[in-house]
């Protein structure tokens, strides 16, 4: 898509996003991302700086004595999801974009893949307001920036948790990874995410005992962020096959294989599969007695998830024939049962926001071991542990051998209503859109609950371009909107100057 740069304002920014589009950045694998985003600032003649962790900063000096200096922040990789079927190698791949046409509104999207606008917009921007200053059309004489792009935000934000004390400095701090035009974020949800490993009891099936296999998979679901989404309603695919396998199990003689789904805590698992033996002579009656399951399962999702599917199958020339031994079959199916999903509470004070919430993320059986991956928000450090602590009991009323593995905690961002640099972005976008702008919280994880912890002074904001469906490959960006937020940063920027 060649000529996505005459998109609209600026063209620099749909430049740059494409050429980050063509380039590797799936968490952990941000090298070439790096390397691009130095090159680009060292030819424009900028200072750059990489931490020990891989956290570039880019400095842009002010041209007279500085009066305040701004950080500008956003995270260098993208959640890598595509849809089943899709052949896309994300080590090596670039991204198809395509632009589509919603409600008289133009979109920017990818083709069975994660777009990774989340947080490529904040990329595009950064690349863009370099260029510009460089090439003189965007003058803050009084501001100097440290541009700041981090690693691994979306598997337990850790480059924000490594980044070195002394690689940035500032009075104010403005996030890039915000989705809403018409809001400034100011809070943001803490979170935990937890791996188990159960340890893998199997035994051979006798082929004497007429078991053939089949498989079980739930596709067609919507998915979205485990924590901006997780209050919508939308279907979990491995809450859908552990209600499923559970009823089996309590009716018929199944042996289970194996049970898959889901790739990030972050993320609302869109598909899952099961390979299962059952007794040859109950095929026709466990189908009929899913597709009547289904049908129930819908009524949840009536309106929400218009092309959930659970399909039923034999497997020809299957050659695996080990299965979970019945106590860790019944043991795992009971906690799949059961584990806290969704949203558990909502904020008393503050209309449709979640205050905390579950989501089970990921299951992975694998040659010595079963993994699951949790993760836990709160918008109250209490009621986070609270939660974990009430999972945690519930792995443990199993008699099974677990190893529990804390990946990540991170904080939540208190809000402060009395900021000088909010008082700035109310009057900057009250200015230019003739309205007020929407300040809220949002139950999410972000960067700036980590750095507000490691940089107390600054004052922090979240904006961000209208982005719908991240973490999924019906992820959008809406072109109009990269232009309405590019104008209200160079505005806010304006009047900080």
């Amino acid at each position: 898509m060649s000529k996505l740069k005459e998109l609209g304002q600026p063209p620099e920014f749909w430049e740059y996003f494409e050429q980050i589009t063509k380039i590797p950045r799936c968490s952990e694998h941000e090298e070439k991302v790096r390397t691009y985003i130095k090159e680009e600032a060292e030819k424009l003649g900028f200072e750059t700086k990489v931490d020990k962790t891989g956290n570039l900063v880019v400095r842009v000096p002010a041209k007279k004595k500085p009066k305040d200096k701004v950080v500008l922040q956003c995270h260098m990789d993208m959640v890598c999801e595509k849809n089943e079927g899709i052949s896309h190698d994300f080590s090596k791949d670039p991204l198809k974009l395509k632009i589509i046409e919603i409600d008289n509104e133009k979109w920017v999207t990818a083709e069975g893949t994660t777009l990774g606008a989340d947080n490529g917009v904040g990329i595009g921007y950064l690349l863009t307001l370099m260029k510009k200053i460089h090439d003189g059309e965007l003058n803050f004489n009084s501001l100097e920036f440290d541009l700041l792009f981090t690693v691994d935000e979306e598997i337990g934000l850790r480059g924000a948790f490594k980044i070195d004390d002394d690689l940035i400095q500032g009075n104010f701090l403005i996030n890039l990874d915000a989705e809403d035009e018409d809001s400034v974020t100011i809070g943001c949800a803490g979170g935990r995410v937890t791996f188990f490993h159960i340890k893998k009891e199997t035994f051979k099936i006798n082929g004497e005992e007429n078991l053939i296999p089949i498989r079980i998979f739930v596709s067609g679901l919507i998915g979205g962020h485990s924590g901006v989404d997780i209050h919508l309603g939308r279907g979990n695919a491995l809450k859908i096959i552990g209600e499923v396998l559970w009823k089996l199990n309590n009716k018929y003689k199944i042996c289970i294989n194996s049970i898959n789904g889901g790739n990030r805590t972050n993320v609302i698992p869109r598909e899952a599969r099961a390979n299962i033996f059952i007794r040859e002579e109950d095929f026709l009656e466990i189908r009929e007695f899913i597709k009547d399951l289904v049908i129930k399962i819908k009524v949840v999702f009536n309106g929400i998830e218009p092309e959930m599917d659970i399909s039923v199958e034999k497997v020809d020339k299957y050659d695996e024939n080990e299965v979970f031994t019945k106590r860790i079959q019944d043991n795992i199916l009971n906690l799949m049962y059961t584990i806290p999903n969704g949203p558990l509470s909502m904020h008393p004070k503050i209309k449709d926001l979640v205050f905390t919430s579950s989501n089970l993320g990921v299951i992975k059986t694998e040659k010595d071991k079963i993994e699951i991956k949790l993760s836990q928000r709160s918008l109250n450090e209490f009621f986070k542990i609270i939660i974990w602590e009430k999972v945690i009991s519930l792995f443990k009323l199993t008699d099974l051998e677990i190893d529990i593995i804390i990946d990540s905690d991170y904080p939540g961002w208190q809000p402060n209503f009395n900021s000088k640099l909010l008082k700035l972005t109310k009057d900057a976008f009250k200015a230019l859109f003739k309205k007020k702008i929407d300040v809220k919280a949002i139950h999410a994880g972000l960067e700036c609950g980590i750095l507000k912890k490691k940089y107390p002074d600054m004052e922090m904001i979240s904006i961000g371009p209208k982005n719908i469906g991240a973490h999924s490959p019906d992820e959008r960006i809406s072109i109009h909107s990269v232009e309405k937020i590019w104008n209200f940063l160079i505005s806010l920027l304006g009047k900080l100057n």
